[in-house]
């Protein structure tokens, strides 16, 4: 028989849920575009699920070779560390559910996982740790929200140095210790999760970039945004390469 056609490794983003039209109370399922261009620019197929559910996820995760957490408007909610939710936070329950099995389950089944900022923040709920619910409240820390009513050059324009652990992934990505990110986020890591490494800091002490010490496959979470303009960027660009590789292997070992 002819050797099977290698596919473009397929990688799940799972989406976010809005009520964009009042008239159509059934909602809609919504994606940042820039998060499939990034994975389309790294060769690889992004999928969505739209209806999927925890119950879904043994079923699905089989059918990719990767999954990205996407940033988002919306929180997590709060009731997942055992708080309470604020009046201003926009919720998505439809997606809290299924990140929360899709992190412990991409986790223990070896697929890749890559999350960005709300993403860093599911991974981080899903393994049992806590956020701060407002970052520019808590003492000490600075205010790392994007200016809201600027145009997106300068939301997404770099704002402040990364520390990053000695002989991390992330020291490699970036070339040496430090490096220039962006900054969009309201919440942030409160108390981190078992099982996660703290790899790379805000210089107020904020946990931004993360490793899941017990994965077998490659399993980060990041607080900034590396799909902003990644080619322009060697930092980004390495780090997303990085989770492309990990997928493009996961891909050739399901095809065995």
């Amino acid at each position: 028989m002819p050797a099977p056609v290698p596919h473009k490794p397929l990688v799940w983003l799972p989406a976010c849920h809005r009520h964009l039209d009042l008239s159509d109370p059934g909602g809609y399922t919504v994606l940042a575009d820039r998060y499939a261009a990034a994975v389309c620019e790294l060769g690889m197929q992004p999928v969505l699920f739209p209806m999927a559910g925890a119950n879904d996820v043994k079923d699905l995760l089989p059918l990719v070779d990767g999954v990205l957490l996407t940033g988002s408007p919306s929180n997590v909610d709060a009731s997942h560390f055992g708080a309470k939710a604020l009046d201003t936070d926009l919720l998505d329950p439809r997606r809290d559910a299924l990140t929360m099995a899709l992190v412990r389950t991409a986790i223990t089944e070896g697929t890749p996982l890559f999350g960005v900022c709300r993403g860093l923040q599911e991974i981080n709920v899903a393994l049992g740790g806590s956020l701060y619910q407002r970052v520019h409240d808590e003492a000490g820390f600075l205010d790392h929200r994007e200016p809201e009513h600027e145009e997106l050059e300068a939301q997404f324009a770099e704002r402040h140095d990364v520390l990053l652990a000695p002989g991390s992934a992330f020291e490699q990505w970036a070339g040496g210790p430090r490096a220039l990110v962006n900054s969009l986020h309201g919440q942030g890591i409160r108390k981190l999760a078992e099982g996660l490494a703290a790899e790379a800091h805000a210089p107020d002490g904020l946990v931004e970039g993360v490793r899941v010490t017990r994965a077998t496959a490659f399993a980060y979470g990041v607080q900034w945004h590396p799909e902003w303009r990644h080619a322009a960027n060697p930092f980004y660009q390495r780090t997303l390469e990085a989770f492309a590789q990990a997928c493009r292997e996961h891909s050739q070992r399901r095809a065995v």
